[in-house]
């Protein structure tokens, strides 16, 4: 097994792993949902990877059987991240065919390492009942706030 950074060569198997996780997080998606993102998807991959999106990878030979994506956003700063730069950790998804290997926890470590050496505040995430412990066990604390999460969407 091969763990490293995605890069160019990796965008359509990205892509393709993006739409398998959020089919299994969020069930079926629409038609018109599947065809956008698997149209926008790599361009979106090809322009913002290792830029403001990082990929960590999991390869069987050629196949990425498990990847994780680190968003890094640099905001004015605050006493909550005073660097001013965060991450966002998005689609840790390994396929399931060759889950319970280790594979996410490997590439969630090689994730955190860099968001050190990149000098992030904070990382954050939306954890599954599935991911939970693992996310606890590399020191993810449940988040706690006198603030509301809250949304605004503009396509429903």
């Amino acid at each position: 097994m091969i763990f490293e950074k995605a890069n160019k060569e990796d965008v359509v198997q990205l892509a393709n792993l993006r739409v398998a996780y959020l089919i299994e997080d969020n069930g079926k998606l629409t038609e018109n949902e599947l065809m956008i993102m698997k149209r926008d998807l790599p361009d979106y991959f090809m322009r913002n990877l290792n830029k403001s999106i990082f990929g960590y990878v999991a390869k069987d030979t050629e196949e990425i059987i498990a990847c994780a994506l680190l968003l890094v956003v640099e905001k004015p700063m605050s006493p909550a991240f005073i660097t001013g730069k965060t991450g966002t950790v998005l689609n840790v998804y390994t396929k399931p065919r060759c889950r319970h290997n280790g594979y996410a926890r490997k590439l969630m470590e090689m994730l955190l390492n860099d968001a050190v050496k990149m000098g992030l505040s904070v990382v954050e995430l939306k954890a599954t009942d599935d991911g939970y412990q693992l996310y606890k066990s590399l020191g993810f604390e449940d988040a706690i706030s006198k603030y509301h999460f809250m949304k605004w969407n503009n396509f429903d």
